[in-house]
């Protein structure tokens, strides 16, 4: 475990490069898919402020976001998630252009939305103009009608439930029988909660911000509880700017082959 504590006077400039952090972020080896999380909390437990992240995360924050995005195969989101954070596609970054030639991904993940209604406006920019063909993930009684015009506008729509609903380990069976185990959500909180209920969550990346906000704001995960917390082991700290940025592993893995 990479730790960074306590943070002196000499460490408080300390900017990670990009190629530090792709190096502490990389992907364990393994025998299947993995899903990764990142998200953003306040000292208070806050996941956004006024319905968005962005107030309080930071530009060392978002150079974390853009690692993490970097080294995905495909990043997950939830469909309340694209509307109220204005989502685009994923771009590709120089910094990440040789390891992902190495690792044989596209020059920039794919984004893959999960949506029960397909009530997505397959006219933005996200679904119109991806540079990695954007994905749906919806369940067997998804509206055809919604299907079609997600298929009619490019979109590749993935089956991944029985019923309306996405089934969140099969949401991961799809993507990695897609060619996509590299995988990452950035939530929202109902979806991160139910890839946690679902027992399906290898890592979490948590961004704590130097911020209070009090309020009612969201935690990062909401929804169907467990009969037991699930646990997690610390595997990396680091600090810029006052921002902690945490990476929690679940302690019941099997398969990995090696261990960054």
């Amino acid at each position: 475990m990479r730790r960074l504590l306590p943070v002196t006077d000499d460490m408080a400039d300390r900017e990670w490069t990009l190629a530090e952090l792709a190096d502490v972020y990389a992907y364990p080896e393994t025998d299947g898919p993995w899903l990764r999380a990142n998200m953003v909390s306040t000292l208070d437990g806050a996941a956004q402020h006024e319905g968005r992240s962005q107030p309080i995360s930071g530009s060392a924050d978002m150079r974390i976001f853009g690692t993490l995005r970097g080294l995905a195969d495909a990043v997950v989101v939830g469909a309340e998630t694209v509307r109220q954070e204005g989502y685009r596609p994923a771009r590709a970054r120089e910094a990440f252009a040789r390891r992902r030639e190495a690792a044989g991904q596209t020059p920039a993940p794919a984004v893959a939305v999960v949506s029960a209604s397909l009530a997505l406006d397959f006219d933005l920019p996200l679904f119109s103009a991806p540079l990695t063909p954007t994905l749906v993930l919806t369940g067997a009684a998804a509206p055809a009608d919604r299907v079609r015009a997600a298929e009619a506008a490019g979109v590749h729509v993935l089956i991944a439930g029985t019923g309306a609903a996405v089934d969140p380990a099969r949401a991961v069976a799809a993507l990695a029988g897609h060619g996509l185990t590299r995988l990452l959500t950035e939530g929202g909180p109902r979806l991160l909660g139910q890839f946690v209920a679902a027992g399906v969550l290898d890592e979490l990346c948590l961004t704590v911000s130097p911020m209070l906000t009090s309020g009612d704001a969201q935690r990062i995960a909401r929804g169907p509880s467990v009969a037991l917390p699930k646990r997690f082991a610390p595997a990396s700290v680091l600090e810029e700017a006052g921002f902690l940025f945490t990476r929690y592993r679940r302690t019941d893995i099997s398969g990995m082959t090696r261990s960054a």
